[in-house]
């Protein structure tokens, strides 16, 4: 049973060294692996109680690794997904929702650069910016070229 745990516990310190995990994910992706009920839980527990898992650290990680490019609803889709505590998201996306036209903007001038010439394009451009979870706000402030 020892053994076990050992495997179950490494396992998840090699997921958790690449990149932040949350408990949620890691259960997902180790479930196949548990031989006995009740172990993962254990393994997962004592990787929390040391603190190589936390919840806050997955959302720092995933907000600056994804937020430059993406919008606040679509952050909080993946944090979402991962099983993060509801406030914590809800903490994070008020905080991107303050910079929303600047990183739309951003992205927006990285892919295309110049104003829509017809309503064609700007039908494309405003899918491309909805399609990274900007809001529609964002995207018209952009798409006008709006300033702050």
């Amino acid at each position: 049973m020892a053994f076990g745990q050992l495997s179950l516990k490494g396992r998840a310190l090699k997921l958790l060294s690449g990149r932040e995990h949350s408990r949620k994910e890691l259960e997902r992706k180790l479930a196949a692996r548990e031989q006995e009920p009740g172990q993962l839980k254990q393994a997962l527990d004592e990787l929390q109680a040391r603190g190589f898992i936390d919840e806050q650290r997955v959302v720092d990680s995933h907000v600056y690794r994804r937020g430059q490019k993406l919008g606040a609803s679509r952050i909080r889709q993946e944090l979402q997904a991962k099983g993060v505590d509801a406030e914590k998201v809800a903490v994070a996306v008020a905080g991107l929702k303050a910079t929303e036209v600047a990183r739309a903007r951003e992205v927006w001038r990285r892919k295309f650069g110049t104003l829509p010439a017809d309503p064609a394009e700007r039908a494309k451009q405003a899918r491309f910016l909805a399609a990274r979870g900007f809001g529609g706000e964002a995207i018209r402030r952009v798409l006008r070229l709006e300033d702050d």
